[in-house]
């Protein structure tokens, strides 16, 4: 009931208000019966915007810190969280994949919609990265569609590292149910599965018009800070040593 408190009442007419969000391609998704809604993530406001577009109900996986926080912050972060179609799942061990993957049978069991980000984490620059095959398995193992999801402009509403943007119409497109029966019995052949997620990925990349890289997305993001920490450390090497400033190229002399 919460969630539908939410979604009608609370927040929901709230964020129409504000947002004004767009949706393509609805008569894609299902009325009725279970479905994967596989979705690129450029933001944590993307769990917000892509549900408030649709009739159903769609659940996610989130970490488990959100449901144990202590306190009465904590309290009331649980319930909402739960409230609001989210489901715990302990990220941090080594049955992380297989917890979701539970989770998300369990969704789908119930004949509803289940959300994941193949990417499992947001891109940090905007760019598409390579998406991980827990959820080709789950499509295998299920037997269900999957439906490729893009969503643009949660970015500017919510930027990487900050709470709060600039306010803008973001839009969720929905594109045709993909159907990977003809791979039923090989979920545990690890290039079937990175073949379905690149599928999957193909057609979000489609959707959305974001530039493709492939590579997982938490080694890009890795990647991304060693090179700014090496900038860093080189803009203060040539300040000491009076060379040239690598950022400006301006020269610097040595105190």
């Amino acid at each position: 009931m919460f969630y539908w408190f939410l979604k009608f009442i609370a927040l929901g007419p709230l964020l129409r208000v504000i947002f004004r969000p767009q949706a393509e391609g609805l008569e894609n998704v299902p009325e009725s019966g279970p479905a994967i809604l596989a979705s690129n993530h450029l933001s944590y406001a993307d769990w917000l915007f892509m549900p408030l577009t649709l009739p159903r109900r769609v659940s996610f996986v989130a970490k488990a810190e959100y449901f144990t926080s202590p306190g009465i912050k904590g309290f009331f972060q649980k319930h909402f969280f739960s409230g609001s179609g989210q489901i715990p799942i302990d990220r941090s061990g080594a049955n992380a994949a297989e917890g979701a993957l539970l989770s998300a049978k369990s969704v789908l069991g119930r004949d509803e919609l289940f959300g994941i980000y193949p990417e499992g984490t947001r891109s940090h620059d905007g760019k598409l990265y390579r998406g991980k095959t827990g959820v080709a398995r789950l499509a295998l193992e299920t037997g269900v569609p999957v439906i490729p999801v893009a969503v643009v402009g949660t970015d500017v509403v919510a930027p990487p590292g900050k709470k709060f943007g600039k306010v803008t119409r973001p839009m969720v497109r929905f594109g045709k149910p993909l159907d990977f029966s003809r791979y039923e019995g090989l979920e545990n052949d690890r290039y079937i599965l990175r073949s379905i997620t690149d599928e999957i990925m193909y057609e979000i990349m489609n959707l959305s018009g974001q530039e493709y890289v492939d590579l997982y997305a938490t080694r890009a993001k890795e990647e991304s800070k060693r090179l700014e920490k090496e900038a860093a450390a080189a803009k203060d090497a040539a300040k000491e040593q009076g060379t040239k400033d690598p950022g400006t190229g301006e020269t610097k002399q040595a105190s």
